[in-house]
Order: structure tokens, then sequence, then C-alpha cells
């Protein structure tokens, strides 16, 4: 794709009810800008997926559209194809939806865990409070919190990170124990509210903090999202805490084996196309 398709295939989400961030396009096009695939029909634009290589030895794969009018015509599994061609040799995931699920299975892709997409509402009454010990990320050396990120990720997505931090819509912050990064979180907003990604946090009780520094950023009345591993019991605690309600899941799923990841620390997942 060129960053022109990119942003047809993201308009092409927000029809599947995907609820993009405003952008995301930018942001993922940074991240590999060969990793974004096109299936045309007749010089048509019909069929999309993602493919994003990070580093040498990790991939990820998102963006899995057909147009519904050519649906069941054999056009999915040839751009699939040729997305698991271009990242062969690799670890590959992907959060899959339910009715694809079989499938994933069927091209060799393992269980790790749901993801639980959750919704809430910032109430006209409702509390957020900002901790002490949270700073904005603009102040703190991007490199640093690069580092701290590549704890919850497999491959190599600094170049990702720094442009996701960076972009002037998105509301970037950590958190400091003990004069060290323990945990960050990025607001952004979308088509539809805002989404909380990634929320990372050393313990439960930083997650909390982070969280609602980020609540305390969205207006009154604005939806906003969490994307929640659900083996984490912990934030699936602080998802059922604050009030906000189970939307959808997906299937975070891998090939040929599952990664170990401190599934513990992930409150919120970066994002379902990326990873």
């Amino acid at each position: 794709m060129s960053s022109g398709d990119l942003e047809k295939a993201i308009a092409w989400a927000a029809d599947e009810g995907w609820n993009p961030g405003l952008r995301d396009a930018h942001c993922f096009y940074v991240a590999d800008p060969d990793g974004f695939l096109m299936g045309f029909l007749d010089g048509e634009p019909i069929a999309s997926i993602s493919a994003v290589k990070y580093g040498a030895e990790f991939g990820f794969i998102g963006f899995y559209i057909v147009k519904p009018e050519f649906r069941g015509q054999g056009y999915g599994w040839q751009i699939w194809q040729a997305a698991l061609q271009s990242l062969k040799g690799r670890i590959i995931g992907l959060d899959g939806v339910v009715a694809q699920q079989s499938n994933y299975l069927k091209s060799g892709f393992k269980l790790a865990y749901r993801n639980i997409r959750y919704v809430g509402t910032r109430g006209q009454n409702s509390t957020a409070n900002v901790s002490s010990r949270v700073i904005p990320l603009a102040s703190y050396p991007v490199e640093a919190v690069i580092a701290y990120d590549r704890a919850f990720f497999i491959g190599d997505r600094a170049q990702f990170i720094h442009d996701w931090l960076a972009q002037p819509e998105h509301y970037a912050i950590g958190l400091l124990h003990q004069d060290k990064l323990a945990g960050y979180g990025v607001l952004r907003p979308c088509r539809q509210g805002y989404k909380i990604g990634p929320l990372f946090a050393d313990t439960p009780d930083f997650a909390e903090d982070i969280f609602q520094t980020l609540k305390a950023q969205i207006p009154t009345g604005d939806s906003f999202y969490l994307d929640v591993p659900e083996v984490n019991t912990a934030a699936v605690m602080l998802a059922r805490r604050h009030h906000l309600k189970s939307m959808f899941e997906t299937a975070r799923m891998y090939m040929p084996q599952i990664p170990e990841l401190p599934t513990e620390r992930i409150f919120g997942v970066t994002t379902f196309e990326l990873g």
C-alpha cells in the first residue's frame, strides 16, 4: 500500500466498527512502510491486510478486510497467503475476530489468550484523580520509554513508539517510582471517543494511577475504550471497578509458538491492528 491506500483501509476498518484513531494511518505506516498490502481486482481495491515487521524475528497481522460484496470468493485467502509469505521465518501474532478464529487455527496459529474491549463514558459526576507520581512523557527521555516498552513486545518497535508518543493529539504519560519509569499510558482521539493504549504498569496500583490520570483528560460525556488481556485479572478488575462494559473480544494468537510476555503488567493493549 501507499500511505493513501492505508487511509482507505482505515476507512474500511471504521466501516467494520473498529473505531480507528485519528492519527493511526500516519503512526502505523511509520512502523513498516512495506508492511501493508492491498488486493486489487480490475484496478479496484477490494481487500487489505497488514503484515508489519518488527526487527528480524517478529511480525503482526491486522487490517484483514475484504469489501463485503467480494467476500466468499477466495480473494481474502489470496491476500492472507501473501501476508504470511512476507513474514515467513518469523514469529507471527494477530488479534483474531471470533468468526475467523477457526481459520487461523487451521493456518497453524495457536491461541494464547483473549483480549476484551471495554467501553466507558466520562460521566459528569465521575471523578478522575491525577497522581503526583505521573509525569508527561514529553518531558522524559524517549529512549527510556522505548527501553521500558521493550519488555512488553517481542520485536523492535522503537520507531513506532517514538512516533506514537510524538503526536500532538496523543496524551502520553509515565509513572515514576524511585526515579525510574514504572509504567506508561497513551490516550488518543478516535472516530468515536478515545482509546487508552498502551497501558503498561509494574503494579495494579500504578496502572490505576495512570488510568485515572488519562481518564481526567477525557471530555465529560465522551466514550473511551480499553483493550484488556483477560489473563490479567487485575486489569479486568480495573475495568469493572470503573464500570466499563465489555463490547467484544479477540483472540491473541501466534505461530509457530506462543512467546512469553509479562501479561500481568499489560493493562491495555496498544492496538489490535499492530499488536
